[in-house]
């Protein structure tokens, strides 16, 4: 029986286990154990993603919560020492960047578990972002790392990873995409925001922002604004507000001029099935986001990242991504070159086919 620990923390995780936790009921050889950080701080919103997607309910939930980048890593790192050599598993398993993968994966190695790194090898190339420090660390102490493209493979050997470590499957989040997209159908999230007068048509834009670097910064904040003023008048956008990026809008005095923007209309965060609604059905993506990217990118939609880098370039290689960082006249020009139709043909990257989870499950039984 392989004792296989499985951490998630922050919502990003969620889809990315998923699949891996379904496959894992098919091969029963395979003991998975389900730990929740508790990293993402909303349990409600928690709770109901993991209800969406069909996970089951953690075997542990630490309950972390919300803390600086130090006390929460440091949190998890205390929290999940315990329970490891408690347990006693033969690997554990971390998906993405979040502080629970890099603190987990640490204790982990330090214990001489094996260690699993799913999405790895991404890189921005940017060290001010701390995702950015959570992927090369995880990636350097890893046993077995599992890539969603090229990049990734390319990256991990140029760092000095050894080949056989190294294997490209797909991606995990994408298999969640397609395995959802029939019952996404169904939300009526639509309906009630043209009952609402939200919306009178079928042409609309969503947009998230959430990273630091865009909404801790007032005056990089303002720029955004600038050209999201000028969408907004000519297409309704839905703002689906971060709770960070709620806060420094309060604090930041920006609230009343989006207050003044009839066609920008913030929401509370939505559930999984209800924001995989909004994005199949956008006709633009406005984001900061590394994961809607590449789920813009399988679902062929428009996007304009609000980035001067990503960490998944094969969205802009193959993809239907954009990069127009800060600049008011850039995010502009790509609004107009997607309204006019003047995109390259897309296509959806190799091996995102909604099977990774079934590569990623064979490869361990394989090898740990």
């Amino acid at each position: 029986m392989l004792k296989l620990i499985n951490i998630v923390g922050a919502r990003p995780n969620f889809m990315k286990i998923a699949p891996l936790m379904a496959e894992y009921k098919k091969h029963p050889c395979i003991n998975p154990i389900l730990i929740h950080t508790g990293q993402h701080y909303d349990q409600a919103m928690s709770e109901l993603f993991f209800e969406q997607l069909g996970i089951p309910q953690p075997d542990i939930n630490l309950g972390v919560g919300s803390a600086s980048h130090a006390v929460q890593t440091a949190e998890i790192m205390k929290s999940i020492e315990p329970v490891l050599m408690q347990y006693k598993p033969d690997a554990m398993l971390v998906v993405g960047d979040v502080n629970s993968t890099i603190a987990c994966g640490l204790v982990a190695a330090k214990l001489g578990i094996r260690l699993i790194h799913v999405e790895a090898g991404l890189r921005s190339f940017d060290r001010t972002m701390p995702e950015e420090i959570n992927r090369l660390l995880t990636d350097s102490i890893s046993d077995l790392l599992f890539c969603t493209e090229q990049s990734g493979v390319d990256n991990l050997r140029h760092e000095g990873i050894a080949s056989e470590k190294i294997h490209m499957v797909g991606h995990v989040m994408i298999d969640t995409l397609f395995n959802n997209l029939k019952k996404a159908r169904h939300s009526l999230i639509l309906d009630h925001l043209k009952k609402q007068h939200v919306l009178n048509g079928d042409h609309f834009a969503v947009l998230t922002l959430h990273r630091p670097s865009n909404v801790d910064d007032q005056a990089v904040f303002s720029r955004i604004l600038d050209g999201l003023e000028v969408i907004q008048q000519d297409m309704p956008i839905l703002f689906p507000i971060h709770p960070r990026t709620r806060k420094n809008l309060t604090q930041s005095g920006l609230s009343s001029r989006i207050s003044s923007m009839q066609g920008l209309h913030l929401m509370d965060p939505v559930g999984y099935l209800d924001f995989l609604k909004l994005l199949s059905n956008a006709k633009l993506v406005l984001t900061d986001s590394g994961g809607i990217q590449e789920e813009t990118t399988a679902l062929k939609i428009p996007c304009l990242t609000l980035r001067d880098n990503t960490e998944r370039p094969v969205t802009v290689q193959m993809g239907s991504n954009q990069l127009v960082g800060n600049d008011p006249q850039k995010l502009i020009d790509g609004y107009r070159n997607i309204t006019n139709g003047k995109l390259k043909t897309s296509q959806i990257p190799p091996l995102w086919d909604g099977k990774a989870s079934q590569r990623i499950v064979n490869i361990i039984l394989e090898s740990v």
